[in-house]
Order: structure tokens, then C-alpha cells, then sequence
């Protein structure tokens, strides 16, 4: 559910998602993060993680919207998993 919402949100001229979507199995809702100027997947892993080195886990928790862990840009909405 959370990837849908994510990726019709980062559409060009998109300004809200209506999340009418229901799903059999829920999991622990995640945060999301609007990547700033500056940030790289590590820094906002350090920030959510205390750990800069899993910045993996948002990689796959955002793929297919990203598809190289270094390209990331300001105004991007990223699923930080729990």
C-alpha cells in the first residue's frame, strides 16, 4: 500500500494521493521522509537508524522508484521502514 501512495505521490503535478487502500495484511506503518538538499541515503539512514551503513534498507524500501542508491534529489518522498 505504502509503495503505491509513495510512487503516485512522486509524480510531476501530483499534489495528494486519495489513500482509499485497503490491504489484507497489514504491516508497521512506515515514515516518510521528503529528501533536502545535502541529503544521501546514508545521512537520512543515520538520522532514522542511528546507523548510516543501513541505507540499503530505504534503497529497496523505495525501489522501483529508485534505481541507484547515490541519485536521489531534493523533493523526493522516501518510505523510511520501521
Amino acid at each position: 500500500k505504502e509503495k503505491v501512495v509513495l510512487a503516485l505521490g512522486n509524480v510531476g503535478g501530483i499534489a495528494a494521493v486519495d489513500d482509499r487502500i485497503s490491504v489484507v495484511k497489514k504491516e508497521p506503518e512506515s515514515i516518510f521522509h521528503e529528501v533536502k538538499k545535502g541529503d544521501t541515503l546514508g545521512k537520512i539512514a543515520a538520522h532514522y537508524y542511528g546507523d548510516a551503513k543501513k541505507y540499503n534498507k530505504i534503497f529497496t524500501a523505495n525501489k522501483p522508484m529508485l534505481k541507484d542508491p547515490n541519485k536521489i534529489f531534493p523533493g523526493q518522498k522516501l518510505r523510511i521502514p520501521k
